[in-house]
């Protein structure tokens, strides 16, 4: 018998290998199982692949002359069973991906690089002698953290779990040095069952039906996929945790993806503060040595909720009862390179594996998700109430052509524009009086987004891409002032004079949240212009990149003190802050006027989303949106009829235009060293598409930014009604197009279900 291996190359195969009896050759080397992890000879590489079948010697291509042996088996067991082995298949098949660099995303990077699955666990205990009077009463840091690990008794807990707590390793290294704790290994035992930390809520009629819809789906052990289309504040959170309970007393696991990082530890605590049950956190956040730990507790039962973005949906599980998929709606759930899968439709796969349900939550439901409600592919639960009295934000134009900007004046006289017309300043004010918060919201990091010369009319470019520098400026420090791509990356220090005409005259044009920021701490921080001094919270990725930040942001915002908060789109997700009252949109009509026909739909998601951040807690909310287009039939229709209504007014126009959701789409890049080349594979790609293909395509035209990281990019879209007679193509058509000639020494992509163009 023979092998077939699956390896991480980029090669649509798999390769032949004889299970050697030869004594210079490693003894372990037995026929390994499917699904097993082996050591090859690849060429000149030592490679780690995975068994996917045993064929006879007679049904191979290779000659048995030039059958390479394999080196080792690594695994006695399968590290893979059989619904794992299946879904690498059909994400092989429908993203038209290699299977072995489909092996290379799912598993951890340890294993791939065929470590030991049994990694030994550090745990940390207190010593029995030891108590409150050891510390010193300046050590307030160290008995911080002695009371931390005080909370998980006698055995203590494993060193993962406490760092993410945050706790930190030095204070751990110091209190053992100090002989009041100690490390100690110990062999992961089969997990309690599961009980109940906190009572459940009283649940409302609409969530109530949506419980019992759901646990009826769980308990007849069925496939149901159940849109829960729940406007923000509405108790989704509480749906998940009452259909949890029944899933996990029946000894099953849950997985819940979230779309961001900085969810997880909230998220984490929420459900830590319901259920007493093992909670496995996975991120990308995470070491490999964590990430290792995880992915081996979900594959052997350990972990009974588990929390992740969506690299957790491709994880084995020894018993998934349920899967919820929170913010269904949003992009970060769309894998951007590699493997392009979405971890949404990844969900519904495996639900359909394990026979659970699967629960796609969110306030603003994607026009995809909507079509398969209309389809009858899932059944939609409403929740149009929030619990008690609680009202949604009303929200209110405020045209900004009538209203006059506000202006503020520098120490030397000079008059700028802040960005916010005096109506919103007004709000602002009289809501921080009133003992309040205030969320400003602008999706765009940095100082300023462009750079500009207002004597020759120079602008400050990427000289990789074709994008502007982003203007990141500090008044404190010129160390901290510098142009950015956030692109590429790309740095340079800002210019005192502009380089083609010499003059001084400078100017960073547009406002971003650094500056808007700044202009926030005039009126609001300054002594001069204000009687009350409000603190601004900037909350974006430049001011969330050292650890346990985002962290501190948090419990800063939830102490409840007036305060101006301004976020990127970090803000918009999931986030329960209780004393916001007033959400201020200052430029909500960018994502209207952009050629990108999905825009429309996630400018409407992501004001929603932001909106919903007001009047959660006992004080009514409100929201203000600043526009320069107080008439636009889009902005008008949200505004005034909701988030569904503006959705199904989209859903039309998507129909009658021929777009995604009623057509399937395929989206090839091609990148390389000149646009002339990228261009020419990708006519000779059309040239060799079957002349039968009755698909609609559209191309080959520049990328959106034709220029990136001194790389030029190219696209060609293909368009189908049929989403079999789209993969029925693509089957036999893109691996030729790979090996063009004209292919050579470019990179070409294939994105399935892309979510722009």
């Amino acid at each position: 018998m023979l092998v077939q291996v699956a390896l991480p190359v980029p090669l649509y195969r798999v390769f032949d290998y004889s299970v050697s009896t030869d004594s210079n050759v490693s003894s372990n080397v037995s026929l390994p199982q499917i699904g097993s992890r082996v050591e090859v000879s690849f060429g000149r590489q030592t490679l780690i692949g995975i068994v996917v079948a045993h064929i006879a010697e007679a049904d191979s291509s290779v000659p048995s002359g030039k059958l390479k042996p394999i080196n080792k088996c690594l695994d006695a067991e399968p590290i893979l069973d059989a619904s794992m082995l299946k879904l690498a298949y059909w994400l092989a098949r429908y993203y038209h991906y290699p299977l072995g660099d489909v092996f290379g995303v799912i598993l951890p990077t340890l294993v791939r690089q065929g470590k030991p699955l049994d990694l030994l666990i550090t745990h940390w205990r207190i010593l029995p002698h030891v108590s409150d009077d050891d510390f010193h009463a300046n050590a307030k840091k160290q008995k911080q953290q002695f009371d931390m690990l005080k909370l998980h008794g006698e055995r203590g807990a494993s060193e993962d779990v406490l760092l993410l707590e945050g706790m930190e390793r030095a204070f751990l290294k110091t209190l053992e040095e100090k002989g009041l704790i100690e490390r100690y290994i110990e062999p992961k035992q089969a997990p309690t069952p599961v009980t109940l930390a906190k009572m459940p809520l009283d649940l409302n009629e609409e969530q109530q039906q949506a419980v019992n819809a759901i646990i009826a789906t769980h308990e007849a052990q069925r496939y149901t996929g159940f849109l829960l289309n729940g406007i923000t504040g509405s108790g989704k959170t509480e749906v998940y945790l009452q259909v949890m309970q029944a899933v996990l007393e029946a000894g099953k696991q849950v997985l819940i993806l979230v779309p961001e990082i900085g969810l997880t530890p909230q998220t984490r605590a929420r459900f830590a503060s319901r259920f007493a049950a093992h909670i496995v956190l996975l991120h990308s956040g995470m070491n490999n040595t964590h990430r290792l730990q995880g992915w081996q507790d979900c594959r052997t039962g350990h972990a009974q909720i588990i929390i992740g973005t969506r690299s957790a949906v491709l994880y084995p599980f020894a018993d998934l009862g349920l899967i919820v998929v929170d913010e269904a709606h949003d992009g970060s759930y769309k894998q951007q390179d590699t493997l392009r899968y979405h971890a949404a439709d990844v969900a519904l796969y495996r639900g359909v594996q394990y026979n659970i349900p699967v629960i796609l939550g969110t306030a603003t439901p994607s026009l995809e998700h909507l079509k398969l409600v209309d389809d009858g592919k899932l059944i939609e639960c409403q929740l149009s109430t929030r619990p008690g009295n609680a009202k949604p934000a009303p929200m209110q134009l405020i045209d900004a052509r009538l209203q006059s900007t506000h202006q503020q004046t520098t120490d030397d006289g000079a008059r700028y524009d802040t960005g916010l017309t005096d109506a919103m300043i007004g709000a602002i004010r009289q809501t921080l009086e009133a003992g309040d918060q205030v969320l400003v919201f602008l999706n765009r990091r940095g100082y300023a987004p462009v750079l500009l010369c207002e004597a020759c009319g120079w602008q400050a470019d990427c000289p990789r891409c074709d994008a502007h520098l982003t203007v990141h400026y500090n008044s404190q420090s010129q160390y901290s002032s510098y142009l950015k791509c956030h692109h590429c990356d790309w740095q340079a220090y800002i210019p005192t004079v502009c380089p083609d005409c010499g003059s001084q005259n400078l100017d960073a044009k547009g406002i971003g949240t650094t500056r808007l920021s700044e202009n926030l701490h005039a009126i609001f921080a300054n002594p001069q212009t204000s009687k009350e001094l409000y603190p601004i919270i900037q909350i974006d990725r430049d001011t969330t990149r050292r650890k346990d930040s985002w962290e501190n942001i948090y419990q800063r915002i939830n102490q409840g003190d007036p305060a101006i908060l301004v976020g990127t789109q970090m803000v918009a997700k999931g986030h329960h802050f209780p004393n916001v009252t007033l959400v201020c949109l200052p430029n909500a009509d960018r994502g209207f006027l952009s050629a990108d026909f999905r825009s429309p739909e996630h400018t409407a998601q992501l004001m929603i989303q932001v909106a919903g951040r007001a009047g959660r807690g006992d004080k009514a909310g409100r929201v203000l949106i600043q526009t320069l287009q107080p008439d636009n039939a889009l902005l008008l229709k949200l505004v005034k009829d909701g988030y569904l209504s503006f959705a199904r007014e989209l859903l039309q126009e998507r129909k009658m235009m021929g777009l995604p959701p009623y057509t399937h789409a395929a989206l090839i890049r091609c990148e390389g060293k000149t646009l002339a080349a990228t261009m020419q594979a990708l006519k000779d790609a059309i040239a060799i598409l079957p002349s039968n293909h009755n698909l609609a395509v559209l191309g080959p035209i520049d990328a959106p930014m034709s220029k990136k990281n001194s790389r030029y990019h190219a696209q060609l879209l293909l368009l189908a009604k049929d989403r079999r007679q789209l993969h029925h193509v693509l089957g036999h058509w893109w691996q030729p197009v790979l090996a063009l000639p004209s292919a050579k020494y470019l990179k070409l992509t294939l994105d399935i279900d892309p979510v722009g163009w």
